[in-house]
């Protein structure tokens, strides 16, 4: 596959202060990557490394396998979406969208035709005419995508793109973002603190953490297969347990969890204490309490329509559960043992 974006060695500093420090990763042509992280990780720095925004301290930018590490952000062929839109107020929509078109050689004609291509691709035709004030929140968001598209950009930015919509809207927003780039092949790197949002969109997502990447995958390796305890925890709200491994039996490692025994991939990881990281998901509440089963008491019962949400005190230590089973409810103070489903466990590598 061909690279769009190649990062070699990158550090950015302020001052002794190192926003993000030896990245390198690279991004394939027509993926959608998420830089996923806590505030303060290193995350929109890295983004606007890409843009130009920023330059770096040390190491090398390439896009579209030319090298940009000094090139202005004029000079790189990138868009950028911000979190807060930034329409202009006093232009209609199709003004906003043809805005950075009007810089290039393009006759009125051709840039109002291409506006109006890229209101059609958002779902927008008909609102030309209209102020910004005039849209909606998700509207608003899809004018500044498709004041970015217009520009056919080699590399599509997006900075934390929904977090000023509500939830039902994010939800259909971050759909039709993913459903345009896949039909358009585009480019994109998505900057997001939100783990289900990245879940969501994305071909790979780059976990950083502290200005360095944590862990980089498919959605599916990082939730499965989480390589450190800061990712385990990170995506997907893990328990995060001790236990022990028995032994090794080919890939598979005989584990015991609080007196329960399981089979899980050993990843590579010795016989001996082990961190397990357990999902809220896969711990099944019972009663009567079972001896053969792990005991607990609920501190906390959380009901939310769909699921009820419990915090458990048990040996294993202090447990947070999801429980979908709504047929069967506890109360706080109620003593139960509990067992683990098949799926939502994994041995950690890095402690």
């Amino acid at each position: 596959m061909e690279t769009a974006v190649e990062f070699k060695h990158v550090t950015k500093a302020y001052g002794d202060v190192r926003a993000v420090r030896g990245l390198s990763f690279t991004i394939e042509r027509g993926k959608l990557v998420t830089l996923l992280g806590p505030s303060g990780c290193g995350k929109t720095t890295t983004l606007r490394l890409i843009a130009g925004l920023e330059m770096v301290t040390e190491g090398s930018i390439f896009i579209g396998g030319r090298e940009v590490t000094r090139l202005s952000a004029s000079d790189r062929d990138v868009s950028m979406v911000f979190q807060s839109y930034a329409l202009f107020p006093h232009m209609t929509v199709l003004q906003n969208v043809s805005y950075g078109l009007t810089m290039s050689k393009m006759s009125k004609v051709e840039v109002s035709e291409k506006a109006a291509e890229g209101l059609s691709l958002v779902g927008l035709t008909g609102y030309g005419g209209r102020l910004p004030s005039e849209l909606s929140g998700g509207q608003q968001q899809r004018v500044a995508v498709a004041r970015a598209l217009v520009l056919e950009p080699e590399v599509l930015l997006f900075d934390e793109p929904l977090s000023n919509l509500d939830a039902k809207l994010r939800r259909r927003v971050r759909e039709e973002i993913r459903e345009l780039q896949q039909k358009l092949s585009l480019t994109t790197v998505y900057v997001t603190h939100d783990q289900e949002e990245a879940l969501a969109v994305s071909d790979r997502i780059i976990v950083m953490n502290e200005a360095v990447i944590a862990q980089e995958g498919t959605p599916h390796q990082l939730y499965e297969e989480p390589a450190n305890l800061f990712v385990s925890d990170f995506i997907g709200d893990a328990n995060l347990v001790k236990a022990e491994i028995l032994r090794i039996d080919g890939d598979e490692a005989e584990v015991n969890i609080g007196g329960i025994q399981l089979k899980l991939p050993h990843r590579g990881i010795p016989a001996g204490e082990v961190d397990v990281g357990i999902r809220p998901q896969a711990i099944s509440l019972n009663t009567p309490v079972n001896k053969d089963e792990i005991s607990a008491t609920i501190i906390k019962a959380s009901y939310l329509g769909d699921h009820i949400e419990y915090t458990l005190e048990s040996a294993l230590g202090e447990l947070f559960v999801i429980d979908n089973q709504m047929e069967k409810q506890f109360d706080s103070g109620s003593t139960v043992s509990l067992t683990f489903r098949a799926r939502g466990l994994s041995l950690i590598p890095e402690s």
